[in-house]
């Protein structure tokens, strides 16, 4: 084979895989939507709620409206990768946190680790609604949205009492727990949780300030134990509220003679005394 015939061989091979190279169809990457890769490589799957929150300013304004006292212990939920947490550190005598990703669990260690931190933090690897609470002081929590509302009235049923909750959430959720007739977000939520606490809005914290950034806008509460606390069987109260509130604009009355209501409260009425 000659030099001549072994050239145009190769120019024929390079223009052929030119032209592969653009009829075939470009294979994009299948990736979850929930996938954020964030700082340190860690993927953040915001499916579960891992919404890490960056901005600063935000985090300093949290840790001043929770008041920590140097013998403090803080009760931290979903640390991430330890923002906050650095920052409540560096006031409270102890944090407790739980945090259910072992990626994040390993994070947060390294985090501390060789520092005057390392000492103070104990992470718990658990569910937050299934594992006990210790002994606090203060709540912190950027909350994951899927179980805003458990959480709450776990925290709001916990005893001991504690000094107060200051809780990230959805915006929508938040000022539900703060609303007051006769505003249309005013609902059982909101009857529960005044009814239980007292709660203040805080903060409007808009989508910008975490990494992946949510699809919505998000508020900070501070919520605070009535202590003592109302006498009365909450799970016979919030059935009463279910069902009055169930049609707003409709008259008592007429509920509470409704066939259909009038057997559910008989048989509430009757599992209750089969309890006791």
């Amino acid at each position: 084979i000659n030099a001549e015939y072994m050239g145009t061989l190769s120019e024929c091979l390079f223009f052929f895989a030119a032209w592969l190279a653009k009829a075939m169809p470009k294979v994009k990457k299948d990736t979850k939507p929930s996938d954020y890769k964030g700082g340190g490589g860690i993927i953040h799957d915001t499916g579960r709620g891992q919404h890490i929150l960056t901005n600063p300013l935000v985090i300093q304004a949290i840790v001043a409206k929770a008041d920590i006292r140097p013998t403090d212990t803080v009760l931290e939920i979903g640390p991430g990768t330890g923002n906050l947490t650095v920052k409540l550190l560096e006031r409270a005598k102890k944090v407790v946190a739980f945090e259910v990703d072992p990626r994040m669990v390993a994070e947060l260690y390294k985090r501390v680790q060789g520092t005057p931190y390392a000492s103070k933090l104990q992470v718990v690897r658990g569910d937050a609604l299934k594992e006990p609470f210790p002994f606090f002081n203060v709540c912190v929590a950027n909350t994951p949205y899927a179980i805003s509302s458990p959480l709450t009235f776990k925290l709001l049923s916990h005893r001991p009492f504690y000094r107060c909750a200051v809780l990230m959430f959805q915006r929508e959720f938040a000022m539900r727990m703060v609303a007051k007739p006769p505003s249309s977000l005013w609902c059982r939520l909101s009857i529960n949780c005044q009814l239980l606490a007292r709660v203040d809005h805080l903060m409007k914290i808009g989508a910008k300030s975490f990494k992946p950034p949510p699809k919505v806008e998000s508020s900070v509460i501070r919520m605070q134990q009535r202590n003592p606390p109302p006498p009365i069987d909450f799970e016979e109260w919030d059935e009463l509220v279910k069902i009055a509130i169930s049609r707003k604009h409709k008259v008592l009355h007429s509920l509470f003679t409704n066939k259909k209501i009038l057997r559910r409260l008989r048989d509430t009425g009757a599992s209750y005394a089969a309890m006791k």
